[in-house]
């Protein structure tokens, strides 16, 4: 909690660049959207099959 105020700071917008970007800036593009959804369906069958095999071996 105490790093907030620097975590804050430091994504101000006033520190961008005019350089290439990684991140897509239109609004409606998918993808990130798509690859957020299966990394979380991803972790979520992850997270299944680590407790069914706890279940198991009890």
């Amino acid at each position: 909690m105490r790093y907030l105020v620097a975590l804050m700071a430091s994504a101000a917008p006033a520190l961008a660049h005019s350089g290439a970007h990684l991140h897509p800036h239109e609004a409606n593009s998918v993808l990130p959207l798509i690859a957020g959804v299966g990394v979380i369906a991803g972790a979520a069958v992850l997270c299944a099959l680590r407790r069914r095999a706890q279940k198991v071996r009890k």
